[in-house]
């Protein structure tokens, strides 16, 4: 007699179950992003405070991610959003949830201002190098000699400027209290004490929290698994380094 033993994946809790399988494209590197944000929550012990918002583009797909409440917002607007609801209601847990269109070009500024003005809210964006939705186009993230549907031999960045370092950016701009950091779906256990971190600087009332989390596209980048995690893993972090860029200290007592 032969038994079989089927092994289940272990999800988040706070993952909506009947909207799994989820959206988005195979070997995108959303979903594990989202899992990492899942499993920080349920960690935390905090669902029934969060409130979710996502942007126009790929992390609309996230719309029905969550069991809880969720908003989906104009593209590049999820960040002044998320910072009216958390002033609102300043008891909820704020998430804005994007891509680098979202964060970085079209919604730029609304991350600056939000950041100078150190809103209690936890922006996180997912950075996949290029436009995924609309057919993987050059994007402020985009990285130098990287072929894109716009940049077909390869971004110039004499032409088109070097790629944006937002986590950089939020660090150099938002005063001490402020949470900032670069993880990477290749390493999901170091991304997820990042965004514990990040929700954590929340609930304690400290500032703005900032996590950009390197994903992959392997639908647009045109590869296969085994380049697609190369290029995550070892080109992506070779100019986009990760770590944590600004940890508010302790409060004594």
């Amino acid at each position: 007699m032969t038994v079989t033993t089927v092994m289940e994946p272990k999800m988040p809790k706070c993952w909506r179950q009947e909207t799994k399988p989820h959206k988005f494209c195979p070997g995108c590197g959303h979903g594990d992003v989202l899992k990492a944000l899942g499993t920080a929550i349920d960690e935390l012990g905090i669902q029934d405070r969060v409130v979710f918002g996502c942007d126009i583009g790929c992390s609309l797909l996230s719309w029905d991610f969550f069991n809880f409440d969720t908003i989906q917002a104009h593209h590049g607007r999820t960040t002044p959003v998320m910072t009216g609801v958390k002033r609102a209601r300043p008891e909820l847990i704020c998430i804005a949830y994007m891509g680098d269109g979202g964060g970085y070009a079209i919604g730029s500024q609304h991350l600056v201002n939000a950041a100078t003005r150190n809103e209690r809210i936890f922006v996180l964006l997912a950075n996949n190098a290029q436009y995924g939705m609309t057919g993987g186009q050059m994007a402020p993230t985009t990285l130098p000699g990287m072929k894109t549907e716009t940049s077909p031999y390869g971004r110039d960045t004499d032409w088109s400027g070097n790629p944006t370092l937002g986590p950089e950016m939020v660090a150099a701009i938002t005063p001490d209290s402020a949470y900032v950091a670069r993880g990477t779906m290749s390493n999901l256990r170091q991304l997820t004490q990042m965004m514990k971190k990040a929700l954590q600087n929340q609930i304690d009332g400290n500032g703005f929290s900032f996590v950009e989390a390197l994903a992959s596209c392997p639908t647009n980048w045109r590869t296969n698994a085994a380049k697609t995690w190369e290029f995550v893993e070892k080109e992506m972090p070779k100019y986009f380094k990760v770590g944590e860029l600004k940890v508010p200290a302790k409060k004594e007592g």
